[in-house]
């Protein structure tokens, strides 16, 4: 069994080829569970959307994207900010350089008592790491 939980950084390499995608699905078909911040949502479609605008990815690459990612999160654990994300997600702020919306990744993973934390952030590793969580970085 392996709960692993991916920030959205990491979790974005499954839809779009760049460094670390492989790595990514391999990890993704490694799991027995699956988990995500809520806020990974917004994060990953903002991510499509830049590409969209920035004329990467087409109009029809943009919905397929889409629809891929919200069929995929049906099967994953999203995690929602209760009081104990909160708590984790604070006592990761106030002793690591972390930005607020990665410390709630980080907060959702220790709250979800996830086996393995996925990131392509270095500081949210490092942080997640101090805080006890196995991290593998892409």
């Amino acid at each position: 069994m392996m709960r692993i939980f991916f920030d959205s950084s990491a979790f974005a390499k499954r839809y779009v080829q760049e460094e670390g995608s492989a790595e990514a699905m391999l990890w993704c078909d490694k799991a027995t569970e699956l988990a995500l911040a809520v806020i990974a949502l917004p994060e990953i479609i903002s991510a499509f959307c830049r590409l969209k605008r920035e004329n990467r990815i087409t109009d029809e690459q943009y919905r397929q994207l889409k629809l891929t990612l919200f069929q995929d999160v049906e099967d994953i654990a999203l995690c929602d900010l209760t009081p104990e994300v909160l708590h984790y997600s604070v006592q990761g702020l106030e002793n690591h350089i972390l930005r607020g919306m990665d410390s709630i990744h980080v907060g959702c993973a220790l709250a979800w008592q996830a086996e393995l934390f996925i990131s392509s952030d270095r500081r949210q590793c490092t942080a997640a790491e101090a805080l006890g969580l196995r991290v593998v970085s892409l």
